[in-house]
């Protein structure tokens, strides 16, 4: 038995020292000096063997080697787009913002903006995480937007803009469902008017809006839930949550909501305001 484990433990060992010897010979092999045709090369071919750490480095090697070539400033960018394919997110956007701040004038900037964007954007979570990387991913989406409005990448940028709006409102409006449920009121009232405000024209919208009327009925304040109810009905007459807020109005606010709808240019913003 004690030479079985001697035996496996000596196996173990051995395969062990061959993966630190072939891990060694393969980075030596990416280190080696070559022509600058030959290392993009071997990094292109890297990457469509889905072998995209190895092509990162290589793309590094290009630009290590030969800093001077016309090879090396589309090497560096080739190189977060081997990153950002291999999940390497963070490191994929520290490397664009080194491409961005060189390179401000290059052809493809707009691309190294959108990628920046996309490592973000891929490692957005659900509304009950934190949404830093949402924040992130919105704010570099708007800075493409603002630069390069004409940029053929611009029309996916704006699909993906609205998704994180549509994402942050999500999370005020999580937060502030869990306010009301607990009675937290103010504290919910507060969220959903972030949603309202900064977020109209998110999916999240209407409901939020609807939640103000309840919240606003709970604390007695009949004025502006009916008020707001009128916001609701007026911007989205279908809803299924303006029915809803409607059905918990009394008939007296009731008949008081159809006059207050009557004012075809109140907006959302006007009606809000405090009377």
């Amino acid at each position: 038995m004690r030479s079985f484990v001697i035996l496996a433990c000596s196996a173990a060992l051995l395969l062990s020292a061959c993966g630190t010897s072939s891990k060694k010979e393969e980075d030596e092999k990416i280190t080696a000096e070559r022509p600058v045709e030959t290392i993009y090369n071997e990094a292109a071919d890297a990457m469509d063997a889905g072998k995209f750490r190895s092509a990162a480095q290589l793309f590094s090697e290009v630009d290590r080697q030969h800093p001077y070539s016309q090879w090396a400033t589309q090497a560096q960018l080739m190189g977060a787009f081997s990153l950002y394919k291999g999940g390497s997110y963070d490191e994929a956007a520290i490397a664009l913002e080194q491409f961005i701040r060189l390179h401000p004038g290059h052809k493809d900037i707009d691309y190294a903006y959108y990628l920046k964007g996309l490592c973000f954007y891929d490692q957005i979570t659900d509304v009950t995480r934190d949404q830093d990387m949402t924040k992130q991913a919105l704010e570099n989406f708007d800075t493409l937007l603002r630069l390069f409005p004409e940029s053929k990448y611009a029309r996916d940028t704006k699909l993906k803009r609205d998704l994180t709006l549509d994402h942050l409102a999500g999370k005020h409006m999580d937060v502030g469902r869990y306010y009301l449920t607990r009675n937290f009121y103010t504290a919910a009232i507060k969220r959903f008017m972030v949603v309202v405000k900064d977020y109209q024209t998110t999916t999240h919208a209407p409901e939020a809006l609807h939640r103000l009327v309840e919240a606003y009925m709970h604390l007695g304040l009949l004025s502006e839930a009916t008020r707001v109810a009128a916001v609701l009905g007026y911007n989205y007459p279908g809803s299924p949550w303006y029915e809803d807020s409607y059905k918990i109005l009394s008939p007296e606010q009731r008949e008081k909501l159809l006059d207050e709808r009557s004012f075809t240019d109140k907006t959302i913003d006007a009606l809000l305001k405090p009377e």
